[in-house]
């Protein structure tokens, strides 16, 4: 199956012509964020913090003669000012007969990591890298793995083959040291309510110990003001003690208690492939409350063994107050 899908990806990319177009007009996007969160446990010793949201998102674009829709987008982000302030940027190519052809000069997606959000949002992701010792030497790992994609990376869609039906490829180039990576995924939305989602990528390193498999799977139903939703995702490397292999399960229950509130409670499952590990879990819940382009969000989660292991310092609690505007 890998290699059906290096061969066909790789003619894909090897067959594409250079197409440019005409300069025009860019519009900018962007939100002012302002947000507070913390944490409680054990061995917790820093206080609340704040921050601030400081993007824009700038696109342009247009429909050629021949049919095409090309648009360029990029987005400057303070945060990332160093060594640049240029962030995710891309060309895309589409129209309704081809698809949709995708080239991220940076902050690309292969067929896994444009649907590895886990059901319940990446509760994990709040406490990714924290600090649960007093002298700040262990710290939470990641709690999730997907397959990334590198720099000028190229994702194709499909157009709709059948009712809600679509087909995803995505191809990253060899790059010091690894090879090449394809990824194929599948999307169905045809039945009024139902959404569901399978990719399968390539993981590239240096060497077999850390290349090997990224699955996902993700489904989600909404019946009226209430959706259910799933999610698995599946990383498998070739290390043999399976320190690298990591998987994540999760599962969420929304409800739009009007068209301006929302409360989502959800769960999230890690399990970690080496020996004696046990599994990190976190339990949450999220409320949203938009008007006039503000939209105001709190959350608070619970995890518990979130390095693998029963000691009771990895186990603490998280919440979190925001407000974004649009404009």
């Amino acid at each position: 199956m890998n290699k059906l899908k290096k061969i066909g990806l790789t003619a894909l990319s090897a067959s594409l012509v250079a197409i440019s177009a005409n300069a025009g007009e860019m519009s900018v996007n962007g939100n002012a964020k302002m947000a507070t969160e913390g944490f409680t446990g054990e061995n917790q010793n820093a206080g609340t913090t704040f921050s601030m949201g400081n993007q824009l998102t700038f696109t342009g674009g247009g429909e050629l003669e021949n049919g095409l829709n090309v648009s360029l987008s990029f987005v400057l982000d303070q945060s990332d000012a160093d060594p640049s302030p240029f962030d995710s940027h891309s060309v895309k190519i589409s129209s309704d007969a081809l698809g949709t052809l995708l080239l991220a000069g940076e902050g690309g997606s292969t067929a896994s990591n444009q649907i590895d959000a886990t059901a319940a949002g990446d509760m994990w992701d709040a406490f990714d890298g924290k600090s649960y010792s007093y002298d700040d030497t262990s710290t939470i790992p990641d709690l999730a793995q997907t397959a990334s994609a590198g720099d000028n990376a190229i994702l194709y869609t499909s157009p709709e083959l059948v009712d809600g039906l679509t087909l995803v490829g995505s191809y990253q180039p060899q790059g010091t040291n690894r090879e090449s990576g394809t990824g194929f995924g599948v999307n169905y939305s045809g039945i009024e309510g139902l959404s569901v989602h399978y990719a399968d990528t390539d993981v590239v390193g240096a060497d077999t110990d850390t290349s090997g498999d990224n699955t996902v799977i993700k489904a989600s139903y909404a019946y009226g003001p209430v959706t259910v939703a799933y999610s698995n995702m599946d990383h498998d490397e070739g290390l043999s003690t399976g320190a690298n292999d990591i998987e994540i399960t999760s599962y969420a229950l929304s409800y739009t208690i009007s068209d301006s509130l929302s409360v989502t409670v959800g769960t999230e499952e890690s399990s970690r492939g080496s020996t004696g590990s046990v599994d990190a879990e976190i339990d949450g819940i999220t409320a949203s409350y938009t008007t006039g382009g503000m939209t105001i969000s709190a959350s608070r989660y619970d995890g518990e063994n979130m390095n693998y292991t029963t000691s009771s310092a990895e186990d603490m609690e998280y919440w979190a107050l925001s407000a974004s505007f649009a404009f």
